[in-house]
């Protein structure tokens, strides 16, 4: 058709009209009347034209050969799946054998065998290739592979349970039998009953960082003959992260319990829930009431995880828990569980943990030998008063970590030989004393009495003072008291003011007096009822210009009628007294008992009064004070 045109504008024209370009292309090529330009516009978008033309011919021959070979391929897989189908080797059917296999060989219970059975049905059904497959496959291997029946054999020997605990810890000695107790009552029911069912104790071992908590909880573990697993609860706020999540949910997997008890190949491992008292709740829900089920012994033999849907016996499982503050425990999860105080450290205790696990593990850690460095006993002292202030030993540690890599460097760049630490040289390595212990030498001043109290970093001494001016009557209180300390000092002032004849004081003297109590150090917030018996004893002393006797200390709350009621901490407490040089104590009589607590080595150099009414305190704190007042007509 276009070789019977002969005029070049009509040829144009015609190629132009059978390509595809935009009209405003197509009027510039009609609004061109050089017939040379008009031919050069044509020819170059005829050239376009036939570049998209085989670009897109080389895309379509790419797209046919890659669905040639997909499909030859496919036709060749399903070639193959019937010739192994007829041979008796279908993939699906080999794995699912050797799922059936491992099913078998876990001697789960009846219910979770029927259970993982029928998934295994259904999964023989499923197209290997479809999603689900894997999903269904993750399931029954989850299954396959927990511990349904692996056991332990706990330690007959308790000889050798406690050797183990005493050679890895020092001290904590009521934790150390109630795991022995526990192994003895094991040992009684095995040989009554081989069969019978042995719960594993719920303990939960409260206390202040550093003290040995988890370290214990491995300690155990090996002292048992048991796998050890860990799981740390702080900041976990996500039921899913105790319970896991439903199959339906795509990436699913068991909760940490199950993931931890499979982790420990056995169902009886010692169990460790780090933190306990940092669980977290939000919209996710409430971790620690997932704990319930886990740490009731009345409901764990049949735990069910939300992944499997098929109860696991967790009774067998001993599971220890870890807190530093036991009131952030929920009551009910705190109510499952028995408590076992770690108190702290007391001097001596560090002194013999530092020689006999810290300085040999950090001699080693440094590169040293016990024949290059030697501590004499001052400087573990030194290094525990003067440069530590806590319960437990971990910063002891990094200080003597501090000491080594500074005798390393000595002895890498002097080639000394040989160091021995002693006093000095803890100074000359760490610089001036971080702390310094409160001397309880007292002044002749009245209204100036050392109290005891008890931290998370163990006991101290603490002193109150009190002074007066003229005024109205106000009281006022500095020291960045608590509520509770606050109420005991106008307690204590109501006290001192309805029994004012009785010490020998003016009936009126707050009518025209101003008292100030002060509790050091400002900085520091204190609260607690046990410093009613210090402030009221102050008063006393304040009013009636007597000194309290020198070296003596005293702690107890106080009430209106003048009864002095018991406190805690009184092991902590009498070791901050000796350690601060103290000659005598007063406690309330109710603490009596407590004394057990106290090392016989620091009781035996301390003189102790009990109190059961403040008169009891003031006999020995100012004596003098009774002795001029009238006889006392307080209420029985």
């Amino acid at each position: 058709m276009l070789k019977n045109i002969q005029k070049p504008n009509r040829l144009t024209d015609r190629a132009i009209s059978v390509i595809t370009i935009s009209n405003q292309e197509k009027q510039e090529i009609l609004e061109e009347l050089n017939v040379k330009k008009r031919i050069e516009k044509a020819l170059n978008l005829i050239s376009r034209e036939i570049q998209r033309i085989k670009l897109g011919e080389e895309i379509q021959s790419e797209v046919h050969d890659e669905i040639t070979k997909t499909q030859r391929e496919y036709y060749l897989r399903e070639q193959m799946k019937a010739i192994k189908k007829e041979l008796g080797e279908d993939e699906g059917s080999v794995e699912t054998k050797e799922l059936e296999d491992k099913l078998k060989a876990a001697k789960m219970p009846e219910d979770a065998e029927k259970v993982a059975m029928k998934e295994l049905d259904r999964l023989s059904r499923i197209p290997t290739q479809s999603p689900e497959y894997n999903v269904s496959r993750t399931y029954i291997e989850w299954l396959s592979d927990l511990p349904w029946s692996e056991s332990t054999d706990d330690r007959i020997d308790l000889k050798e349970a406690m050797k183990i605990l005493d050679d890895d810890h020092y001290g904590l000695d009521k934790v150390k039998e109630r795991i022995i107790e526990y192994l003895a009552v094991r040992n009684l029911k095995q040989k009554k009953d081989p069969d019978g069912r042995v719960r594993g104790p719920i303990l939960c071992f409260g206390g202040p960082p550093g003290v040995g908590k988890t370290s214990l909880g491995k300690s155990i573990a090996r002292a048992m003959g048991r796998e050890f697993v860990r799981l740390s609860l702080g900041g976990v706020r996500d039921e899913a992260e105790i319970r896991g999540h439903r199959r339906t949910y795509i990436g699913a997997l068991p909760g940490r319990i199950i993931q931890s008890i499979k982790k420990a190949g056995t169902n009886n491992p010692v169990f460790m829930l780090d933190e306990i008292d940092k669980l977290g709740a939000d919209f996710r829900g409430d971790p620690s009431s997932a704990l319930l089920e886990v740490l009731d012994p009345e409901q764990n033999h049949s735990f069910s995880d939300h992944y499997l849907e098929v109860d696991f016996d967790l009774s067998n499982v001993m599971f220890i828990s870890t807190a530093n503050y036991q009131d952030a425990i929920p009551p009910a999860l705190r109510d499952r569980m028995e408590i076992l105080e770690f108190t702290g450290y007391i001097e001596d205790e560090k002194v013999q943990i530092a020689k006999r696990h810290i300085l040999p593990k950090q001699v080693k850690e440094n590169g040293l030998t016990k024949e290059q460095v030697t501590f004499d006993a001052g400087s573990v002292k030194e290094l525990i008063r003067s440069y530590t202030r806590e319960a437990g030993v971990r910063n002891l540690e990094r200080e003597i970590a501090n000491v080594l890599r500074k005798v390393a460097r000595e002895l890498v760049e002097e080639e000394t030989k040989k160091t021995k630490i002693t006093k000095a040289k803890v100074g000359e390595y760490l610089g001036a004393p971080r702390f310094h212990s409160e001397l309880a030498e007292r002044t002749t001043k009245p209204g100036v009495v050392t109290g005891l109290a008890w931290t998370a970093a163990g006991g101290d001494i603490l002193f109150v003072e009190s002074t007066k001016m003229k005024g109205k009557g106000r009281l006022t209180l500095t020291g960045q008291l608590g509520d509770v300390m606050k109420e005991s000092a106008t307690a204590g002032l109501t006290f001192v003011r309805s029994h004012a004849e009785e010490f020998g004081l003016d009936p009126d003297f707050n009518e025209n007096t101003d008292i100030h109590i002060h509790v050091p150090a400002g900085a520091i917030p204190k609260d607690g009822p046990s410093a009613g018996v210090s402030m009221v004893t102050s008063l006393v002393s304040l009013l009636s210009g007597i000194p309290v006797k020198e070296k003596v200390a005293m702690t107890g709350e106080i009430t209106l009628r003048g009864n002095v009621l018991p406190i805690g901490g009184v092991k902590e407490k009498v070791t901050a007294a000796h350690r601060s040089g103290i000659k005598e104590v007063i406690l309330p009589d109710h603490n009596r008992k407590d004394l057990e607590d106290v090392p016989k080595h620091v009781a035996k150099d301390l003189t102790f009064h009990f109190a059961k009414e403040i008169n009891d305190v003031l006999k020995v704190a100012v004596a003098g004070v009774l002795k001029t007042g009238k006889k006392s007509n307080k209420p029985k």
